[in-house]
């Protein structure tokens, strides 16, 4: 069954930023998964999280979206602790869920679900449409897509929102080549509308191609957040050397 509370839809009238992580840490069952983390991000344009598996990169990811809450320390945009469903700010899951409707009925479900006018959601629903290629399958069950469809459909339901930060958690991963480009070039595309980027991927050829800067997590712990051509070029510890050079990390 369809939830049929609508939330209610409080806007920041600043930017977001800066995103200030405080001492972060989380333990699951014994295990820390994130080891007193401390960053802030202050600029524009896209923030990749890099670090091998278990390093902590989803689950920060999802702090950073209210869906998770630390043990300790904080982590605020603009003094604002973060709580689920702020539609200035979007989530893109790598494994997309959607309603068995049109592609249309699942963009106009998530307008309605945040009290978006009507009278605006016809405007905003043909921008996503139009950005993302999909117009031409606005009718089309979103079940029914291909896996690159889907994932455009998915970018297109966070954007409609017009989210002042849009995380994304390893959105290309089941993705062809043809589909990574597609969705790296509207995350470019987004990311140019002034809506800040941070997401997280196993790809250090993508991380190049796209990041403005880089946070790399190791065992939960953050090794270093830097400029990415900085940690590309001039890595700061033999964990980051050992990352990029493809060498296997211990993440227990």
């Amino acid at each position: 069954m369809l939830p049929t509370r609508c939330i209610p839809r409080p806007m920041l009238s600043a930017s977001p930023l800066p995103l200030k992580i405080q001492q972060l840490s989380v333990s699951r069952q014994g295990k820390q998964l994130l080891d007193n983390v401390n960053a802030t991000i202050n600029s524009a344009g896209i923030t990749i999280i890099l670090g091998p598996n278990g390093a902590g990169k989803s689950l920060l990811l999802h702090i950073a979206h209210g869906l998770e809450e630390p043990d300790r320390g904080s982590l605020l945009w603009n003094q604002h602790t973060p709580k689920p469903q702020e539609p200035w700010r979007a989530f893109v899951f790598q494994k997309p869920v959607f309603l068995q409707r049109s592609v249309q009925s699942n963009l106009e479900y998530v307008l309605s679900l945040h009290k978006v006018p009507k009278t605006r959601q016809s405007l905003l629903i043909q921008q996503a449409l139009q950005h993302t290629g999909l117009m031409q399958l606005s009718g089309q069950s979103a079940r029914t897509l291909s896996g690159g469809e889907q994932q455009r459909l998915n970018v297109a339901r966070a954007w409609v929102l017009e989210p002042k930060v849009m995380l994304l958690d390893e959105p290309t991963a089941e993705l062809d080549p043809s589909g990574v480009a597609t969705i790296e070039m509207l995350i470019r595309k987004i990311a140019q509308q002034n809506t800040k980027i941070i997401m997280t991927t196993h790809s250090l050829d993508q991380a190049r191609r796209l990041a403005h800067d880089i946070l790399f997590l190791h065992r939960g712990k953050l090794i270093e957040h830097t400029p990415a051509k900085v940690y590309f070029s001039q890595p700061k510890t033999s964990l980051a050397e050992d990352f990029l050079a493809g060498k296997l990390l211990d993440t227990h």
